[in-house]
């Protein structure tokens, strides 16, 4: 595999982590077991995007829809997460790395909030990557959150029609202040990005693996690091403009 170039890094990676309810039935284990082994993989990726320097990075944590599943499940699934934040804001300190959410935080029940908005508080001043956990999260309801903020603003004439620009709707985003993602991993062998960030993929690099999420390695990793590095990002233009202008990816 050839050495990764630090100077072609995505500056903000995202991933949908898929594949632990799949990995933990084809070993005859309960689901559970398969999101704690995801769990590691998680620490594994914190840690090793820290290290490459990609600045942001966005994990597709629980989804809008994942409310659907069994009550012991969901259950589970959230006192893992309160687990994982509370054993790793400490790591996160020595890694100067700062927590981020995304999504309805009002479906999350008052402990899991709490154990956010600490971990949060305590990571706010660090100036290394940000590590942005997409929780109750879904890009539809997103995109209607915003809208219903940015209409009622301008009902109240803190803005007209004519003022609404792309970067304006940018603002009104659960994402508002990050840059949209240059690079989407989705493992597990699922073609699509069922209901993640919409507005933002809209000129992201995408990369799909078979590789259940509690198996990709630091070299799955690097594998999909290399594959985004041999790609041409055009933003519809061609070729030659790009050559001409330098990877506006690093503008």
């Amino acid at each position: 595999m050839k050495p990764l170039d630090p100077q072609k890094l995505p500056i903000h990676l995202a991933v949908i982590m898929d594949g632990n309810g799949r990995w933990a039935q084809q070993r005859m284990l309960k689901r559970i077991v398969g999101h704690q082994r995801g769990a590691e993989t998680v620490k594994m990726v914190v840690e090793q995007s820290s290290l490459l320097g990609i600045k942001y990075l966005t994990l597709f944590a629980f989804s809008s829809e994942n409310w659907s599943r069994p009550v012991l499940e969901v259950r589970a699934l959230m006192t893992l997460l309160k687990k994982y934040i509370r054993q790793e804001t400490a790591r996160m300190m020595r890694k100067n790395i700062r927590y981020n959410v995304i999504g309805n935080r009002c479906d999350l029940s008052d402990d899991v909030n709490e154990t956010l908005d600490e971990a949060i508080r305590k990571t706010a001043a660090n100036t290394g990557m940000v590590l942005t956990l997409a929780l109750s999260y879904g890009g539809r309801q997103e995109l209607c959150r915003a809208a219903a903020h940015l209409a009622q603003d301008v009902v109240d004439g803190k803005l007209s029609a004519g003022d609404i620009t792309t970067k304006l709707f940018d603002s009104y985003l659960d994402t508002g202040g990050l840059p949209d993602p240059d690079f989407l991993i989705r493992t597990s062998g699922e073609m699509r990005i069922s209901n993640f960030l919409l507005w933002q993929l809209a000129y992201t690099e995408l990369y799909f693996t078979n590789t259940n999420w509690p198996d990709f390695t630091i070299n799955e990793l690097h594998k999909a690091l290399n594959d985004f590095q041999s790609r041409e990002r055009r933003f519809g233009m061609t070729g030659d403009q790009i050559t001409e202008r330098g990877d506006l990816s690093n503008d």
